[in-house]
């Protein structure tokens, strides 16, 4: 059976527990749902933003909080495997390493997807709306389901080393509060100067400002290529770092 085939088999497993807890899509789209409505109507007022409408400028922060909340479920279903000695099973079969893997971060890029949809749903009933043509909205595909990939894979690596399932899904709350501390809900200006100066470096800021942008039918800048560096870097060297860490579970 070739790679791709095992990969297939390996994701339709996946998607089955999906389909059997479909909670876990809704769940991860109620959290972003909630913060969007609090900003929008309790603190929205109170947020210079610039001209238009505030749950514009807000969405494409609140969909990386959704990615980032989702992959929380990838580590918990392969830590979960690996507990119960399906990854050890899998070793001794003659399949793939990279294609069980490849399974989970598949499953993990469908259902973000499946929540992502539902968060702009609401973001339509509360005001949103975009002159983005369709290659524009392609292009915040790509780059949401690149920065849905490279989250997976670091997800990957807690779900194959941890010790509980506490630890296992713990480490998303980091990734959760980074789009807090950038130009996700107010404009990196308006922040003192230390933390002005981490916003506007981290990540998260230039793939807000690049998805923004691309909403808007506005010029993307430099932004696009900071974001896709930092989207291609991170999800390479996790890549590594989690094919290392399941070649050595027993």
């Amino acid at each position: 059976m070739s790679t791709i085939a095992e990969t297939t088999v390996l994701f339709g497993r996946t998607m089955k527990h999906i389909q059997r807890s479909p909670d876990t899509i809704i769940t991860v789209a109620i959290m972003p749902i909630a913060f969007m409505l609090l900003f929008v109507y309790v603190f929205g007022g109170a947020i210079n933003a610039g001209p238009g409408n505030y749950v514009n400028y807000l969405l494409p922060g609140i969909l990386l909080i959704a990615v980032a909340s989702g992959i929380s479920y990838t580590a918990f279903r392969i830590f979960n495997d690996t507990q119960k000695g399906i990854i050890t099973r899998l070793h001794s079969m003659p399949v793939a390493r990279s294609s069980v893997l490849w399974g989970h971060v598949l499953t993990s890029l469908v259902s973000n997807f499946i929540s992502l949809a539902i968060i702009v749903g609401v973001a339509l009933i509360m005001g949103f709306r975009s002159g983005a043509g369709l290659l524009s909205w392609l292009a915040v595909a790509g780059i949401l389901a690149l920065f849905t990939l490279a989250l997976t894979w670091i997800a990957v690596i807690p779900g194959l080393t941890a010790k509980s399932v506490d630890a296992a899904s713990a480490f998303s709350y980091t990734l959760i509060f980074l789009p807090f501390v950038s130009s996700a809900f107010v404009p990196t200006a308006s922040m003192p100067t230390p933390v002005r100066v981490f916003a506007e470096h981290q990540p998260v800021t230039s793939i807000v400002e690049t998805v923004r942008a691309l909403l808007a039918s506005r010029p993307v800048g430099n932004d696009i290529w900071i974001a896709l560096a930092w989207l291609v870097g991170a999800g390479l060297v996790a890549y590594v770092l989690a094919m290392r860490a399941y070649r050595r579970v027993p």
